[in-house]
């Protein structure tokens, strides 16, 4: 309320007049308080440019100060903090699953609140950077705790674990079995064991059974164990596999990394199930495994057609086993823009017309290789589309070493593709894409 002034420019007379002062402006009316909802954006906002940046910044770091400057803040901030869940230790999956565990027993439905907080906020859970070489106690534990994790974030999108970690089908089930599986749209770091694998009864796998669940997944990253398999769970003779198999419903699929997997039911339900979607894959080569102990090329044959993108990838550990890829890439897969091979280089065979052309654009080995450029020159005619050559293992060394270091070893070995490249204008990129300096 606006209070009234009078002025009394006579106060000693007897008969004082008195004058009504009258404001020379309008009043200022007060600011109209942001939603929350605007609030929310702001902050959201925040904290993602503030994650971008090369140096790692902590979620939590950026969400506390503004946690402290009053309850609306708090209420707005908290749900940002609790989105993206990044855990590199065990201690800290055993105080975050205690934290779950204990507002979940706190809940109650007659608030018409689904599911308890801090729980519903979990979107990303990522626990691929997990510290230190895990024990088989260690391991016992995190699927333990994994196994009460899982119920309490149905919200969850992405879900990102470590390869180390082998899940059970105890924590496989409790995944399986929550509720908000068709919210995840990603799955990585997941560590198949061998154990699951079964041509003959495909839906028994426990990681076949989770995959019915998630209709709307689009990213999918599996880690096998690579040649410790059960072969004899698989028909000797192809024409002994079973005709129908386990189909799955993944339409909006568009990425698959399958490594270390020569064969698995997982494969065995991927070939009868339609991908439409399906652009990028990285798997690891098994060509010289006949199908079906190996079904890594029979995968390229079935889905090869829609890729853009195909990456072969071998993990290194020890003793590391290099099997080879198969040779008809180009005719199986021939709308590839970007194809990554691995050691040892296949003799990559021509399109089956010798006027037909190929919209490669990107082709990324290893390291140069004097045998692989023979094959490379006769695939050129067939590759008009080719911008760059990728040597994904070795980087080109500063300008001011010595013209000997240069031209010596595989330096010179890029420089000299570098020149024979370069008059069809095609670039030489090294493992960190750069041209020569």
């Amino acid at each position: 309320m606006s209070e009234t002034t009078l002025l009394c420019p006579r106060p000693l007379a007897r008969y004082a007049g008195r004058f009504l002062l009258l404001p020379l402006l309008p009043h200022k009316p007060p600011l109209k308080p942001l939603p929350s909802e605007v609030w929310s954006q702001v902050f959201s906002f925040v904290v993602s440019e503030s994650l971008v940046g090369k140096q790692p910044v902590d979620r939590a770091q950026l969400c506390l100060p503004l946690l402290m400057v009053c309850r609306c803040f708090k209420a707005m901030v908290l749900p940002l903090m609790y989105a993206h869940v990044k855990i590199r230790t065990i201690t800290g999956l055993d105080k975050f699953t205690a934290r779950l565990c204990a507002a979940d027993q706190k809940w109650d439905s007659i608030r018409r609140i689904p599911f308890s907080t801090p729980g519903r906020w979990v979107q990303v859970f990522d626990l691929s950077e997990l510290s230190g070489i895990l024990d088989s106690r260690q391991v016992y534990a995190i699927d333990l705790l994994l196994t009460k994790l899982f119920p309490l974030v149905p919200f969850l999108t992405r879900l990102c674990l470590s390869p180390s970690v082998a899940l059970s089908r105890r924590a496989l089930a409790s995944l399986t079995n929550r509720d908000g599986n068709y919210n995840l749209q990603a799955l990585g770091g997941i560590c198949y064991d061998a154990s699951f694998s079964s041509a003959v009864a495909t839906a028994d796998d426990p990681f076949v059974q989770l995959l019915h669940k998630c209709q709307n997944l689009e990213r999918l990253e599996v880690v096998g164990s690579g040649m410790e398999i059960d072969f004899d769970a698989f028909p000797s003779n192809p024409q002994d596999v079973p005709a129908s198999t386990v189909k799955l419903n993944l339409p909006r699929l568009h990425s698959i990394t399958l490594l270390s997997m020569p064969s698995s039911s997982l494969l065995f339900a991927l070939f009868n199930t339609s991908l439409p979607r399906l652009r990028a894959l990285s798997i690891t080569p098994y060509d010289d495994i006949p199908f079906p102990t190996s079904c890594t090329s029979r995968f390229l044959e079935v889905h090869g057609q829609s890729l853009n993108t195909l990456s072969f990838f071998t993990p290194k550990s020890w003793p590391t086993q290099l099997h080879p890829s198969p040779p008809s890439l180009l005719r199986t897969c021939s709308n590839l823009r970007h194809l990554s091979l691995e050691y040892p280089l296949p003799d990559l065979t021509p399109p089956d017309s010798a006027l037909a052309s190929l919209p490669l654009q990107i082709l990324t080995i290893p390291k140069p290789d004097n045998r692989f450029w023979r094959v490379l020159e006769r695939l050129l005619p067939s590759l008009p589309s080719l911008k760059a050559v990728h040597f994904r293992d070795v980087c080109w060394i500063a300008r001011d070493m010595s013209n000997r270091a240069q031209e010596s070893g595989v330096q010179g070995v890029m420089r000299e593709w570098r020149q024979r490249l370069g008059r069809r204008g095609i670039r030489v990129l090294d493992g960190d894409w750069r041209d020569m300096p």
